[in-house]
């Protein structure tokens, strides 16, 4: 039974001390595949040293994410750009919106994800959406661009039912990590209503850790708990989730 970690951190300073042996127990816990979102110009060294020390394993995407998008929006994108056009990526990520942490760039902000959603159409690459505080914003950015063509996932997904299922018709997988696990959230009743062919599985490790590891790091170990939690709120076999998450993360990253 294997399973795939659509959005983790690998890179992130959390795991300094023992990111070798983090890996390995996602490995032999069955999550064989490892997908990175980029963040700024900072962590494309972290990330693509992976690439090369797990291949197979670590799979790379190129973005800038918007909590990290500041006046110096124009150099950021450029070297974004640089990147896509000498490397193999996945998806174009992690991109947005979030107006949960601070809005004073919100122009900046903006600018940025319209670009880098028109690189996607232009590569015919799919996206991985940030979009915290931001769902309804995001999804009108993906309307108004769309080619008909363009696919992604809304990582993280914590918008309403109806937004979901929007989200669905444009084509769009949700991201479901281990926010479904907890008790307040209101998730489960999402992925209890729409089907699983539109959901792949996720940590955003080292944030987000399920119950009930809840407020310690993540990692993506934690994968085959999220997946249960999602079997039990569907009544499906954990087998049957992994497989067919696994399937639609194929679809998504354009590996199948």
């Amino acid at each position: 039974m294997n399973f795939i970690d659509t959005h983790v951190h690998l890179y992130s300073e959390e795991f300094e001390q023992d990111r070798p042996e983090m890996i390995q127990r996602a490995l032999d816990a069955g999550v064989d595949h490892l997908y990175m979102p980029n963040i700024d110009s900072s962590s494309i060294e972290g990330m693509m040293s992976l690439v090369d020390q797990f291949p197979g394993h670590c799979f790379p995407m190129m973005g800038l994410h918007p909590v990290y998008v500041k006046e110096n929006v124009a150099d950021e994108l450029q070297i974004v750009r640089e990147w896509l056009d000498k490397g193999k990526f996945y998806a174009i990520g992690e991109i947005g919106l979030d107006f949960y942490w601070d809005k004073t760039h919100t122009e900046q902000q903006y600018l940025a994800f319209e670009t880098q959603v028109q690189w996607a159409v232009e590569r015919k690459l799919p996206i991985a959406i940030h979009s915290r505080e931001s769902t309804r914003e995001c999804i009108d950015v993906v309307k108004k661009i769309h080619d008909g063509n363009l696919g992604g996932v809304f990582h993280c997904f914590s918008g309403s039912l109806e937004e979901a299922k929007e989200i669905i018709d444009l084509g769009f997988y949700l991201g479901i990590g281990g926010v479904v696990t907890f008790k307040k959230a209101g998730l489960d009743k999402i992925v209890e209503a729409i089907d699983l062919q539109h959901i792949v599985l996720e940590t955003d490790a080292p944030y987000l850790a399920p119950s009930p590891y809840r407020g310690k790091r993540n990692e993506s170990a934690y994968i085959p708990i999220i997946a249960q939690k999602i079997a039990d709120i569907k009544n499906l076999k954990i087998e049957e989730v992994a497989s067919i998450t696994s399937i639609n993360a194929a679809k998504l990253f354009k590996t199948l």
